[in-house]
């Protein structure tokens, strides 16, 4: 546990901010550590860990899991809104996880600088979200449109992409059948992983990943 006045202070900001704000909040496993599951509008929840430290208030965010594709523009794209993250910075894992992740001093959390800190990481996890689903999984994804179409199964966590996988669905013509990808499983009767769903699964931050 924390034993500096100034880490004990902050943890005990962030909890009054999350009960405050509605924000589920769980102790985590290392010392000092808070994560909060933060609501979102495209990515429908955010995995942040909080680590409060002597001197530092460490920071991660779970953004997405390893690109299927395109892994070059990916990156490319996430180094470039690093210039607009004022603070904070994308990183990766060595799975090819990406994260938001950034440390602030300690004695500069209160209440108002906690709410301006996780606005940026909304900024930078849901504002990007469609995007980078676009960019890293649009092969799963029309894979996963034309097979819902052919079983006429619900399409409603893909209709935020409906005007590209549409698109497609014309060019190619109705597909009968899924057909899957190398080494993909399927279960007939439930479908392919929705590559949303998958990108955004909310697992905490991996050890190892305190600054």
């Amino acid at each position: 546990m924390p034993t500096s006045p100034e880490s004990l202070r902050a943890l005990e900001i962030i909890r009054a901010f999350a009960t405050e704000q509605g924000v589920d909040v769980e102790e985590g496993t290392r010392p000092g550590e808070v994560v909060l599951t933060l609501p979102g509008e495209n990515k429908l929840r955010t995995s942040c860990s909080l680590i409060a430290g002597g001197r530092a208030l460490s920071l991660s965010a779970f953004v997405i899991r390893r690109p299927d594709e395109n892994h070059v523009a990916v990156y490319r794209f996430l180094l470039q809104r690093n210039l607009a993250l004022p603070g904070l910075a994308y990183a990766i894992d060595d799975s090819g996880d990406v994260y938001v992740t950034g440390q602030v001093p300690i004695g500069a959390v209160d209440e108002e600088y906690l709410d301006q800190l996780l606005g940026v990481v909304l900024a930078a996890t849901d504002e990007v979200f469609n995007e980078l689903l676009v960019l890293g999984f649009i092969s799963s994804m029309r894979k996963e449109w034309s097979w819902r179409v052919s079983r006429e199964e619900s399409l409603a966590n893909l209709e935020p992409f409906r005007e590209i996988l549409a698109k497609d669905e014309e060019e190619r013509g109705r597909v009968s059948a899924h057909e899957p990808g190398v080494g993909e499983e399927v279960d007939d009767e439930a479908g392919p992983t929705s590559p949303s769903a998958e990108a955004a699964r909310p697992d905490g931050p991996p050890e190892g990943t305190e600054n």
